[in-house]
């Protein structure tokens, strides 16, 4: 078969809002943890292709060529295959629909549906279940009704596969003859009752209906349809439904470079990312899904003086200790592995402005349930005792550095906004003595930013209060609402980071060495941040031709990773990219905003939506 080279991430994601699986351009599950996000993997040859573990479907002989596509408005995965001998294709989905009382079905389960649509083709089949990370062996044991795949030490784990082709084809691995439709069914749980072909296709028919429910409700882009159907389709599936946490990304330990040791697990929910991806799903029309992350803020963010964290786990777990699975080679050799992420308890400011922001947002669209509002004051107040207490602290930053913590502009900027949200949260609740009592530390904390962190030497902003290193997430301060679009110290600013970290059209986070040396790659968010700030100083052509070609660097389906390299457009990083596509559906809002304000200059029109309810 002619298989195209995989170096390139080109692969589809599969997922109902439990777990998820990243499923090859040539039909091979190459990672999927089951039965959440967060669980060990069942599949892993993504980070280490012979002990990992597979679930591959392939053609035999011949000379076979490969297409995969999304059925339209929804997260099923088609790959097809085609040669003189034949052409079949497999569906790949994780049910996912409503139940009668609005509950959602939403199970550990993956089917796989093979469907030959010209001549017999003969397939192989390859089931290489390493469960647990492949720490420690696994047993393929055959029953009547099941494969049962099983540790043979403990810890005790297992999946069940069952389908209508022949168990012994699948364990010795022969080709066989797909004369006609066969389903495969992985469970993490025993199957109580049948399941066949008709309840297969029932079951994809449902769950075809549900995306496609779900995508009509998006609003709709004008310009730029699919990439923003996609990207929201991607935060879609990584919002862990039975809490409301939503994740940085579906996986663990991809890295920034290619043979570097910069690979985290993002299986996380970083409240900053979260409160960004939950914003934009509502600018969609998706408010289901911000008071799930509502709920789960409630849950976890401490109401008065307990220590707030960056992130949590998508459970709420406080504690998400950090060790390297040292038996895996790695994406292309790129070690160690990694599962838990040692930033949890790192003191990043920035988040207090995050919490705040979000909170403010959340006062906004649901201050008529009464029954929440009580709850989001108490936990107001308690974050602006945060800011009072920490904001002139150093800390680790947005970029998590693991040195010596500095004086970041950002998170100064941060703690403003906090301020700034706290005070307009209180002005809604007609609480104009808080609202009073706060004014004066954000205006100091703005007067010590615009005194401190601007270098007239070099006419910008920077990094860190006294540095000349120039930082990407300056390029939020105006949306942030901290300085005006023609504040000439903005764009000053916006030009000067631009000339300083942008290259052929991608953007650096910074170019300063840091705990692992210089970075090599770009930081696809930064690049659509770019964009942005070019828009608000009026450079429309410069950010139209940086964005199209931004488009064009997506995979073959669509989806974007955390990183680019500068050279190749290769996709690194942990994927999908949760910030990645977020950043791209706000960077074209933003770009039509500003076309529909030059159409209609009497005042902004509604936006080109689809019909249907707002809410899910």
């Amino acid at each position: 078969m002619n298989e195209p080279k995989m170096d390139n991430l080109d692969y589809g994601i599969i997922g109902n809002g439990r777990s998820c699986a990243l499923i090859s351009r040539t039909g091979s599950i190459d990672w999927c943890c089951l039965a959440d996000f967060d669980s060990p993997s069942v599949f892993g040859a993504l980070l280490d292709p012979v002990m990992g573990g597979r679930f591959a479907i392939q053609p035999e002989g011949g000379d076979w060529t490969t297409r995969q596509a999304y059925l339209p408005h929804t997260n099923v995965l088609c790959t097809r295959f085609a040669s003189e001998a034949g052409e079949f294709q497999i569906l790949d989905f994780m049910p996912c629909y409503r139940l009668d009382g609005g509950n959602h079905h939403c199970p550990p389960d993956i089917v796989r549906l093979l469907i030959p649509t010209r001549g017999a083709p003969q397939i192989t089949i390859q089931f290489e279940p390493r469960l647990r990370y492949a720490e420690i062996p696994t047993r393929v044991v055959r029953h009547k009704r099941y494969l049962k795949a099983e540790t043979t030490q403990q810890p005790h784990e297992s999946v069940y596969l069952y389908g209508d082709v022949a168990f012994d084809a699948i364990l010795s691995g022969k080709a066989f003859r797909l004369e006609h439709a066969h389903f495969l069914l992985l469970s993490y749980d025993q199957k109580i009752g049948d399941f066949d072909m008709n309840r297969a296709d029932f079951e994809l028919q449902l769950t075809k209906a549900y995306w496609m429910a779900w995508s009509a409700r998006t609003t709709e882009s004008r310009t730029y349809p699919e990439p923003v159907e996609r990207s929201a389709l991607v935060l879609k599936l990584l919002s862990y439904r039975p809490t409301g946490a939503i994740l940085a990304a579906a996986t663990t330990s991809l890295p920034e470079t290619i043979g570097e040791e910069r690979n985290w697990d993002y299986r996380f929910c970083w409240i900053r990312d979260a409160s960004m991806m939950m914003r934009t799903l509502v600018n969609l029309r998706h408010h289901d899904v911000a008071q799930r992350f509502f709920g789960f803020l409630l849950d976890v963010v401490p109401y008065k003086n307990e220590h707030i964290q960056i992130m949590y786990g998508i459970r709420g777990q406080k504690t998400l200790t950090e060790r390297t699975l040292d038996w895996l080679s790695g994406y292309h050799g790129s070690r160690p592995v990694r599962i838990g992420n040692a930033a949890w308890d790192q003191q990043q400011n920035d988040i207090y402005g995050v919490l705040l922001d979000a909170l403010y947002y959340g006062f906004v669209l649901f201050r008529n349930q009464g029954d929440k509002l009580e709850a989001l004051w108490t936990m107001t107040r308690g974050i602006v005792r945060h800011i009072e207490a920490h904001w002139r602290e150093p800390d680790q930053g947005i970029w998590e550095f693991r040195g010596e913590p500095q004086h970041f502009t950002y998170s100064k900027v941060m703690c403003w906004v906090g301020m700034d949200r706290a005070i307009r949260i209180a002005s809604l609740l007609g609480m104009d003595e808080f609202a009073s009592r706060y004014v004066p530390l954000r205006d100091q904390i703005r007067d010590e930013v615009l005194s401190r962190a601007w270098n007239p030497e070099l006419q910008t902003f920077t990094q860190a209060y006294g540095s000349k290193d120039l930082d990407a997430s300056l390029l939020l301060l105006q949306r942030l609402e901290f300085i005006d679009a023609n504040d000439p110290r903005w764009i000053a600013t916006v030009k000067a980071i631009h000339q300083d970290l942008c290259k052929e059209g991608l953007m650096y986070r910074y170019r300063r060495s840091d705990d692992f040396g210089t970075p090599t790659s770009s930081f696809t968010s930064c690049s659509f941040w770019m964009i942005q700030a070019l828009l608000s100083i009026g450079e429309e052509q410069v950010a139209r031709r940086m964005l199209d070609q931004l488009l064009g660097y997506a995979n073959h389906l669509g989806l974007y990773s955390e990183d680019l390299d500068f050279a190749t457009h290769r996709l690194l990083g942990n994927f999908p990219q949760g910030y990645s596509h977020l950043a791209l559906i706000d960077t074209v809002m933003t770009l039509e905003r500003l076309s529909q304000r030059a159409d209609a200059p009497q005042g902004p029109s509604e936006p080109n939506q689809r019909r249907g309810s707002p809410d899910e």
